[in-house]
């Protein structure tokens, strides 16, 4: 394990991040966003470079819907790395496979099946949020208990998956059990963007591929100025018969004007709110982290 490594698993542990004055008049303005929506709201920010930091409701958990593609993703590219897999090794995926009733532009497109990439497969599960993929990816390397473990030995602990999309699909409250906080959440994108956890060409593949997310263009992105890079990933749930949506999440890797990077994560939980205001909530508080980046003594655009 390199330096960069253990010093980032050593902020993650210890939570020994910058505050300042500035910080907590972002958290004054984040809060004021939230004081009034039926919905309980997690968020972290941290700037890569600056070491600026902040968190709200973290103890919470929340239901992590489709964010854990970004951490299967990661499981599978290290099994990539360990030579386990190839990432251009195909899988035949069998129409049994392709599930109806579910988000898949895999099945859309090949309803009686297809031979398949594990590449290919990862693009369609992150970039797009496909739900057979998302399955198949679990089958290939072992269950959730795999990418659990994954991400427990690097340190993250305030996390679980204990079940697949098919088995979310089927009971309301079993996506509870997928669960992070919001800075569990940041500090593994923190340790994803150091380029260490796993090989510089499996970084290069995910990190192309979160860039071309097309889900979610109302929430990180929502607000931010037209042409700006952000490697994301979303999660979405569906709205149960009281009006309540478990989930409507984004994290991702937001990059400055100036290069610089912040990574945020906001998860939108419990909500009787309608959509396009679950997806405001994200972007609202986005702009304000953005502006509040940008305005820094040390940035300029």
């Amino acid at each position: 394990m390199t330096k960069v490594v253990y010093i980032l698993i050593f902020i993650i542990s210890f939570g020994f991040y910058k505050a300042d004055a500035q910080t907590e008049l972002l958290r004054k303005e984040i809060e004021q966003i939230i004081a009034n929506k039926k919905a309980d709201v997690g968020v972290a920010i941290y700037g890569i470079e600056s070491g600026d930091t902040l968190s709200i409701n973290n103890e919470t958990h929340f239901p992590l819907q489709s964010i854990f593609k970004f951490h299967i993703a990661l499981a599978v590219l290290d099994l990539v790395d360990k030579g386990d897999f190839l990432l251009m090794q195909e899988i035949q995926i069998g129409k049994n496979e392709l599930l109806p009733n579910t988000w898949s532009p895999i099945r859309d497109k090949y309803p009686n099946g297809v031979k398949m990439s594990i590449g290919e497969i990862i693009k369609y599960t992150v970039a797009q949020s496909d739900n057979n993929g998302c399955d198949i990816l679990l089958r290939l390397i072992g269950g959730p208990e795999v990418v659990n473990e994954y991400v427990h030995n690097l340190g993250i602990k305030d996390f679980s998956i204990q079940f697949n999309e098919e088995e979310m699909h089927k009971e309301w409250n079993v996506q509870f059990a997928n669960w992070t906080t919001p800075k569990a959440a940041n500090d593994l994108l923190l340790l994803f963007y150091s380029n260490n956890i796993i090989s510089k060409a499996s970084f290069d593949f995910l990190w192309k591929t979160m860039i071309e997310t097309s889900t979610g263009k109302k929430r990180i992105k929502g607000k931010l100025p037209e042409g700006t890079m952000v490697a994301h990933k979303t999660g979405t749930s569906g709205t149960n018969e009281e009006g309540v949506t478990a989930a409507i999440n984004d994290i991702g890797i937001v990059i400055l004007p100036n290069g610089e990077h912040i990574a945020i994560s906001v998860f939108v939980a419990n909500s009787k709110e309608n959509e396009e205001v679950n997806e405001m909530i994200i972007a609202d508080i986005t702009k304000l982290t953005w502006d509040y980046f940008i305005n820094q003594p040390n940035l300029t655009p």
